[in-house]
Formats: C-alpha cells, structure tokens, sequence
C-alpha cells in the first residue's frame, strides 16, 4: 500500500482537479498542502468537496484526509469501479465540471459507468451538458469509445443559483484506445444549435434563433437551432435562458460556442437579442482559430492521446486555451514521475 511519504505532493488550490484526476488514473497518491491557506475563508470550496465525494463513489477503496481547516488534503485514489451513481453536484460550478473529469475517467473503469447528475446544467463558467454532448462524445468516439450504452441525456435544465436540473451519462469500458489521426478540419457544412429557455417567456428563445440567424445567414445556409424550453419540474429552480452552437465540418470536426444568461439578481439583464448575436460571434471567433478540435475539448483530446497506445497520434489545434496549457505541463509533470 502506498503511503504517504512517497505519495506527490503539491501546494496552493490551482488545478486541483486536474491532480486528483491523474492521481486516480495513475493510481499515485497525492497530498495537496496550503489551499487558500491565505484567504479569509480558507480550504476546500463546497464544490470542490463535491467533487471529492463524486471521486468517492466512482472508486473503490480511495483514502482521503482532509485537515480541520480544509487547507491540507491527502488523497490515495482506489480501483475504478463505476456501475450505477448518483450525486448531487455543488450549485456553485455547473454539472460541466464534473463531466469534463467523468469523460477522462469513464472509459478505464472496472465496470460500464451510469451516473446521475443534479444540478447546474448552464452557467456562465463550465461547459454546458449541450456542448459536451455536441462535441465532446463525438470526439471520444474518434478515440474508440462508443456503443448503444455511450450517451448524455439532459433530464432536466437547471440554471444558477437555484439549479434544479438533472442529467444522465453512460459509458461503456474500454481500456484500450485507439490511436487517432486528425490533421485535416475541413470546411464548415453545417451549423446547428439549441436556444433553451426555463421559467421565462418561450418567447426567449425565439427571439435568441433571429437574432443569432442575422449574424450567421451571411456565412452560410444550413443553419437550424432548436428551441427547448422545458416547462414545470423540469424546468429546475432558477429562471434564464442561453444559446449553444455548433459548427460541423466536412472532415467531422465539431467546433462550439456558448453563452448563458446572468443568474437571477446578479449583474445587468442580458437581452435576448444581444445573447443570439454575441454568441454567434463567439462561434465565428472559434472557427477562425481553427483546428480539429475546438478549444473546449483541447485538453481532453491530449489527455486521450497520453493514455492511448504507443502508436503515434497526431492533431491539428489553434491557439492553445489557458486551461489547456495548464493542463499539458501538468500531465507532463504526472509522466516524468509517474506512469499512466
């Protein structure tokens, strides 16, 4: 059993997720010390903790010790186990969160993974479970990952703070990944999108489809963007109201853009209007950067290729994102001390 005198160590609450996520999949424990140890309310966050639990219930035999003050956490990851789960996300970070951490861990599990998610299904901060389904699942097919069981299915929309909505992931196992080769993205062919709106006017969404339309008419024609808007207990706790796009090339690249309504009592109105047209912008912006995988799912890409086959994959990206160089010299760190 591994101790802690020769687990990884590291400082300070910057990528903390990213840590425990290669600490599971290496199965190198690690000890994180001084988390916000100068901030006024110091330690782990509420979503964080949530996510530690999720960690939790995926695996099987995990040791995690956290201090009284939230500010030291040791963590020696278990088997990954999967099978049924369900977890209520923190409503301060959107189910993006954790999914964006799931999708890296779903494939190497014992058994195939079906996971209820609760929770913030749209914000302004992570991916929103359209964007991941659009993108994200596609990309993980490229990989070898698919099967009747590989699919993420929106329940329920919830939107900040309130939250409210609910989600399912199912993944089948496979330890084994295809090698990939995307160096060729191809030119845009088509353009689809969801307008979703929740205890609003479905008017919202309407309004949100003509004005993202004036924008992308002039670039070319096969647009369509559905409406969603879900109505009652499906409708979660919050109102609001947001736009996802995606554009799909001739080659299956799939590049996204997204943008979400102001939570109720924080910040300025957004009018409906001014969402559609910036949000079309957004997805102009990223198919300018280019490349074969947009910037969302950049990091994922290269985590997949890491914990692939030996055999050389290779992929087209623009402009790296923050999160993706952050990611990249850490998974670097993780393979000169570890192996995945």
């Amino acid at each position: 059993m591994a101790t802690q005198a020769n687990s990884l160590s590291y400082a300070g609450c910057n990528f903390l997720r990213q840590r425990l996520v290669l600490s599971t999949l290496s199965g190198r424990p690690v000890k994180i010390r001084k988390i916000r140890a100068r901030d006024d309310n110091p330690g782990l966050r509420d979503f964080e903790a949530s996510f530690i639990r999720l960690l939790d219930k995926i695996t099987n035999g995990s040791r995690i010790e956290i201090n009284q003050t939230g500010t030291t956490l040791y963590y020696q990851p278990g088997l990954l186990y999967g099978g049924s789960v369900e977890h209520d996300c923190s409503v301060l970070r959107g189910i993006g969160y954790y999914l964006e951490s799931l999708l890296c861990l779903a494939p190497f599990m014992k058994h195939p993974l079906k996971i209820v998610l609760r929770g913030v299904t749209n914000d302004q901060v992570d991916p929103s479970v359209d964007v991941l389904k659009a993108t994200a699942l596609p990309l993980l097919k490229q990989f070898g990952i698919d099967g009747e069981s590989f699919e993420l299915k929106i329940v329920r929309r919830g939107m900040p703070p309130g939250g409210g909505g609910e989600v399912v992931f199912s993944c089948p196992v496979r330890k084994v990944l295809k090698p990939i080769q995307l160096t060729d993205p191809g030119k845009i062919k088509r353009i689809r999108g969801m307008a979703y709106s929740v205890r609003v006017s479905p008017q919202m969404a309407n309004r949100i489809v003509d004005s993202a339309r004036s924008i992308l008419n002039k670039f070319i024609p096969d647009i369509y963007i559905y409406t969603d808007h879900m109505k009652g207990v499906n409708s979660g706790k919050s109102p609001g109201f947001g736009l996802s796009l995606v554009a799909e090339t001739t080659s299956g690249t799939f590049l996204s853009a997204e943008l979400a309504s102001n939570p109720q009592g924080q910040g300025a109105a957004v009018l409906p209007e001014d969402l559609g047209r910036n949000c079309a912008w957004l997805l102009l912006e990223e198919i300018y950067r280019g490349g074969c995988v947009d910037s969302t799912n950049q990091s994922l890409a290269l985590l997949l290729m890491t914990l692939g086959q030996q055999d050389v994959s290779k992929v087209l990206l623009g402009p790296l994102s923050p999160y993706t160089l952050s990611q990249s010299s850490l998974e670097t760190g993780w393979l000169k001390r570890s192996t995945i």
